[in-house]
């Protein structure tokens, strides 16, 4: 299996993971062109070989000839959807904005609409995560995964104020992963390196048991004496039992209960899902002296787990829950928005090995024009199945 290991032994920024990306073998006109087409006008990117420490490393800057705006994320959205880079590569650059913003927001305590991306730098960022996402699917990996996370020390000025580092953002994004500081003074990890690592690694770990073929390395604009302030990137093919892309590790809950009403047991559905529970459910079963009872099952990520438990314990009666680490596989999935003689429909679209095998419009969207029309669900399904081409899905709907 195609793997990428990151090793943060100097952090990660946006610059540098993409500069490492690019130092394996990305065509820089390739890459050029690629960012071309997301519209971003006067922008150049400046690739140039540096020393850093002793080692030689790919150092990328950004430029442009105005004063960054200030962007949301669905500003973000909306020019990585109007471009015409792969599907793939827009659905993993907006994944990993809306996990930047999602942090953000609650750190802020404000709506991820609401966010404004003034810490990251907009351009900065855009062409850092989208151009990462060119190069991964330019370079065909199929698993990644990453070392310790050196975060720096000491305190980075930031537009709310001074704080420590990591920032509060960073230490967000990063739940889940290993970190830890050298006493270093800096920021050797930044919200866009942070998000990027966050979204393809599920864990961090020493180097994997592969056949190295590669190594690259990527620099960071500041420079220390004995200190080489690189990210190193190494790709090689790793065992077969190595998880499979697109798979996490996830942690499974579950406990039967006898004596809940159905609306208590419907609060604490409601409640799990708002605490981060990825799924929720019920399975009817019978406990002893044959009472008819259910099994509540909560399908949760490991950094929720604790409050999860903590739901189950104080709302049921309950009073233990089995445990299983269980491992979740999914299809590469992208959005695409549909317009309709009714209006538009948010249709979610899966690939399997690089094609298309499921295509699924918003049903409450569909739902809700049809009823502002006047009109059958039927024709409002046809109506999207029709846009979408998709002579299965039309099959269906007849």
């Amino acid at each position: 299996m195609r793997t990428l290991y990151f090793d943060c032994f100097a952090g990660a920024s946006g610059n540098m993971i993409l500069g490492a990306l690019l130092e394996l073998g990305v065509g820089s006109d390739f890459f050029r062109s690629e960012i071309g087409k997301l519209g971003l006008n006067g922008v150049s990117v400046e690739i140039t070989k540096v020393n850093r420490a002793g080692i030689g490393a790919t150092h990328v800057e950004v430029r442009f000839p105005f004063q960054q705006q200030q962007r949301h994320l669905s500003d973000i959205e909306s020019i990585i959807d109007r471009s015409e880079i792969k599907e793939l590569v827009k659905d993993r650059a907006k994944r990993i904005f809306r996990k930047l913003a999602e942090a953000e927001a609650k750190v802020h305590g404000i709506p991820v609409e609401k966010v404004h991306f003034h810490e990251v730098g907009a351009v900065d960022a855009i062409v850092d995560i989208v151009g990462a996402c060119i190069c991964l699917e330019n370079l065909g990996i199929e698993r990644f995964t990453c070392s310790r996370l050196h975060a720096g020390s000491g305190f980075v000025e930031m537009d709310h104020g001074r704080y420590p580092i990591p920032p509060p953002a960073v230490a967000e994004l990063v739940k889940g992963l290993e970190t830890y500081s050298e006493g270093i003074e800096g920021e050797f990890l930044t919200p866009t390196g942070a998000a990027i690592i966050a979204e393809l690694c599920g864990q961090s770990e020493p180097l994997p048991s592969m056949k190295i073929e590669q190594t690259a390395y990527g620099a960071g604009t500041r420079q220390y004496e004995k200190f080489p302030n690189v990210l190193r990137v190494i790709i090689g093919e790793s065992e077969a039992a190595t998880a499979p892309p697109n798979s996490e590790d996830l942690r499974l809950i579950e406990t039967n209960i006898d004596d809940s009403t159905p609306q208590t047991l419907g609060y604490i559905m409601d409640r799990a899902f708002e605490l981060g529970a990825l799924d929720c459910w019920f399975t009817p079963v019978h406990m002893k002296k044959n009472r008819p009872a259910v099994t509540l099952s909560v399908l949760a990520k490991p950094e929720t787990e604790t409050e999860l438990k903590k739901l189950l314990f104080t709302e049921t009666s309950t009073i233990g829950l089995r445990l299983r680490d269980i491992r979740r596989e999914c299809l590469e999935r992208t959005t695409k928005i549909v317009e309709t003689e009714f209006g538009d429909v948010e249709v979610k679209i899966a690939y399997f090995e690089g094609h298309v095998v499921n295509m699924k419009p918003e049903f409450d969207q569909m739902r809700a024009l049809a009823l502002k029309d006047g009109v059958s669900l039927s024709e409002v399904e046809r109506a999207v199945a029709l846009e979408l081409g998709n002579e299965n899905y039309l099959k269906a709907t007849s």
